[in-house]
Order: structure tokens, then C-alpha cells, then sequence
């Protein structure tokens, strides 16, 4: 298994165009609560839990992105509970699906104006776990502004070039 530089750094040499990081700032959060919010019908409860193909998805890449970076594992598990909650509440208003179809749309074109200006194709056609990968992107991203990481920043730069 690849560690988290690694896989920021595959994920990076797809995305170098600051145009493109920007609208990935727009465009996965909007897959990630489109894609939790389409996962949380059918819906169970077990013990006063709500479990749905959401609970399971996000469990799982939860435990994916501790096992890469407790820091930011933990910052992704936060993010992705929250995207479960949005799920229920928008199973419980009766809008989950007009919600999380228009969600996943509006998430995709923002994806792909972002690659139509870096000029390449997403980083998921090549390898899937772009698919997981692109979310934890984003929140490194973020933190990489915020001044924080900058061991791995300068690893990720280092590997795939610098943003332009």
C-alpha cells in the first residue's frame, strides 16, 4: 500500500493548475455529500444507530485515511460524518435523491472545468483510488494554505512540480 505522500503525490501530478485545485475546493465537496447523501436511503436502525451504504463507505475510507495520516484521518472522519448526517437529514425531508443527483452534477462540472484548464484528464481514469484520494486532496490542500504540513507540502511539490 502506498503511503500519504505517495498518494498525494500520484493525485498531484494531475492536478497542478491552480484553476483546477480551486474548483476541486468546490467540486468534491459537492460529490462527497451528493455521493453520502444517494448512500443514505435504504437506511436501518441497529441499536439507535442509523446504518445505510453511506455508514459502510464512510467506515470504511475512514479507516483508509487513519491508516495513512491519524491528522488528517481524523479531520476526513470528522468531514465525513458530517456528509452522513447531511445524508439523514436530507432522507428525512423527502429530498435525497433530487438533492443528491443535482449535487453530483454540479460537483462533476466544477471537476471538469478544473481539468479542461489544467489540461488533463481526472487522476481517477487512471487509478480508482483517485476516487478516495481526491477528498483527502482537498483537505491537504487546504491545510498546505493554511501553513500547516509543510514537510509533506514540500514532499508533494518536490515529487509533482510546483502549483502554477
Amino acid at each position: 500500500m502506498r503511503n500519504l505522500a505517495d498518494q498525494l503525490v500520484n493525485y498531484a501530478n494531475y492536478h497542478r493548475d491552480r484553476r483546477n485545485i480551486l474548483t476541486h475546493f468546490v467540486g468534491i465537496p459537492l460529490i462527497v455529500a451528493a455521493a453520502a447523501i444517494l448512500l443514505s436511503s435504504p437506511h436501518w436502525l441497529l441499536a439507535g444507530w442509523t446504518l445505510s451504504p453511506a455508514t459502510l463507505v464512510a467506515l470504511l475510507c475512514s479507516l483508509y485515511y487513519l491508516r495513512l495520516s491519524l491528522g488528517l484521518g481524523l479531520v476526513m472522519t470528522v468531514l465525513l460524518g458530517l456528509a452522513l448526517w447531511a445524508g439523514q437529514a436530507a432522507v428525512q425531508a423527502g429530498l435525497w435523491l433530487p438533492l443528491g443527483i443535482g449535487l453530483f452534477v454540479v460537483g462533476w462540472v466544477f471537476q471538469f472545468i478544473g481539468h479542461y484548464f489544467e489540461g488533463k484528464k481526472p487522476a481517477f481514469l487512471d487509478d480508482l483510488m483517485g476516487l478516495a484520494i481526491g477528498p483527502l486532496f482537498v483537505v491537504a490542500e487546504l491545510a498546505f494554505l493554511l501553513g500547516l504540513l509543510p514537510g509533506l507540502k514540500a514532499e508533494v511539490e518536490g515529487r509533482a512540480g510546483p502549483v502554477h
